[in-house]
This record gives structure tokens, sequence and C-alpha cells, in this order.
């Protein structure tokens, strides 16, 4: 049998902020492939970790993000924030993307402890990636490559929030909101509706309401009423910037005027054909692990003159 084809077994950890217990999956690199490398899957708004990085779709293979990358030499762990998944809900509290840095923290802690890791290729998909990228601005020295897919810098030109705005102040007056099956249809339609496929889209679901029946809705006030959370400038890793062609958060020339600002040249920017916003559940999916494979493989830079 291929590495390849071999089969990724899972692990569940539990890691702690004070007394706050957050879950974490791991899914260690199949024997045989190497040692590619750390990387720490941070999910967004609307899910917990494992719906979004280790998704099964009868019929649609490597959805798992994890397994593929598992596949092809790289340790993966992926982390519920506080409030979403697995992970302690019990603190009133609007669990804002500051918060989730934090989160964020205690699992690198967690595994750096266990496993004795130094550094971590870091994904952030949409608020995933602010708290991904608050991650990095606090921690430099343990973030050798970060990965901002679906990212939103000011907020400026993006319609989805623009939409989302008008909402706010319910989004002030309560601490969580209700998702539904309809709701997690409405990510695949917001934008570009054709992108994703239907089964995937109900796996999607079917996963995320596992779960969960209600979201905080801190990321989204930030969202929408106290970008930017975080200073490009002070982000010292290599960076990449992915951005789905239809995606209503990620608006160019936001993304474009951040991606100037990184002080590391050692940077990137993908547009991604055929995209919109939930980039591993899209039909275009194996495009996403080629770019985000491709990036974490890079050799470093020898000379910076």
């Amino acid at each position: 049998m291929s590495t390849t084809e071999a089969t990724v077994t899972g692990q569940e950890h539990w890691a702690r902020k004070g007394d706050i217990k957050l879950y974490l999956w791991e899914k260690r690199a199949v024997p045989g492939t190497g040692n590619n490398g750390t990387i720490l899957w941070v999910h967004g708004s609307s899910m917990a970790s494992t719906p979004t990085f280790d998704l099964t779709v009868p019929g649609r293979p490597d959805s798992s993000v994890m397994d593929w990358f598992a596949k092809r030499g790289f340790d993966n762990w992926c982390v519920d924030m506080e409030g979403y998944g697995r992970s302690d809900k019990s603190r009133d509290i609007y669990f804002d993307i500051a918060n989730g840095a934090d989160d964020v923290k205690a699992a690198s802690d967690y595994i750096m402890q266990l496993r004795g890791t130094r550094q971590f290729m870091v994904y952030g998909i949409s608020s995933g990636a602010l708290r991904a990228a608050m991650f990095a601005e606090r921690n430099p020295e343990r973030v050798s490559r970060l990965a901002l897919d679906a990212f939103v810098w000011t907020g400026e030109g993006a319609p989805t929030l623009a939409e989302r705005k008008k909402k706010l102040p319910d989004f002030i007056a309560i601490k969580k909101r209700p998702i539904d099956r309809a709701f997690v249809h409405s990510i695949f339609n917001r934008d570009h509706p054709g992108c994703a496929d239907e089964a995937t889209v109900e796996a999607f679901a079917d996963a995320i309401l596992a779960l969960d029946h209600e979201m905080p809705t801190g990321t989204y006030v930030d969202m929408c009423s106290r970008l930017p959370v975080v200073d490009p400038a002070k982000i010292e890793a290599a960076t990449l910037l992915m951005r789905g062609e239809f995606d209503g958060i990620a608006a160019l020339d936001d993304l474009i005027e951040f991606f100037r600002h990184l002080p590391n040249p050692d940077k990137q920017f993908s547009m991604m054909a055929g995209i919109s916003h939930a980039s591993f559940q899209q039909k275009n999916y194996l495009m996403c692990y080629h770019i985000l494979h491709s990036f974490f493989t890079q050799p470093e830079p020898l000379y910076r003159g």
C-alpha cells in the first residue's frame, strides 16, 4: 500500500487555558512519509474544527485536509475554540477573536510540551485567519509559516460584511446565535452558488450540527465593528494570503494593501479560481491543498541580502 493510500488515525487531546478545557484533535504523519513539520489548523466563526479540517464525504476522496497532509509527512492538529464544538462553553462571554488567539496559544503550549514541537505552520480561515494572524503577531517565535485564507483586514469593500453589519445590534445584544442547516447552506449560496457540490454541503452541515446548534457572536461583532484587529507590519513569519475568486468577505484591494505591509519578503498571494468562501468544501478543494502544500514545503531562503 502506498503512503497516499494509508489509513490515518486520529487521537483526541485536552489542553487547558487556565480553568478552561480545550479540545484538540491530532493526526500524525503516516510512517515512511518523512517529517515535514507540524500544521496547526484554525477554524472560523460558524463551525468547530473537525467539520472543517477532518470532513468525510462519501465518494469525494481526500475531503479531510488533515488526512491529505498526514499522508505527505505532516503532523496535524486542530483545536475547537472556547465556545465551540467539544471545548468549554460555560463562560458568559462573546468568545471574540482575541480570546481565540489565546486558545491557539494554549493549544501550541500543549503540543510543544507533549511533542517537543518548536515551530508551527499555521493555517486559519475567515475569522480563524484573524485568530491565526493575531497568534503569529503575539508569538512570532512559534510560527514558521502562516497561511491566511478568506482573510479580512479593514473590511473595506467586503459585501458580505456590509450585509452583516446591518445585524450588528442583534449580535451585540446576544452572545450566541442559533444555526441550522439552512444557515450552513447560506455560506455556500451568498457569494456564488455552484462552487460546492450538494453532497459536500450536506456532509459539512451534518458534521457542524452534530456538535453545535448555536455559535458565539464575538467574531461577528469584531469583524463588523472593530477591524483592523491585526497589524501586518508586526507579522514576522513567511505569509501566504489565499483569496477565493468569489469570496464576499476577503475583498481584493483590502488584501493587497495588507500584503504590501507584510515585512517578510518571503510572502505569496494566491487567487483561487472558482472558490467562494469555504475553501476546503468547494469543488476546487484539491487546488487549495496544492497551493498550501507548495507553500508549506518551500525551501527557506538561504540568502536575504
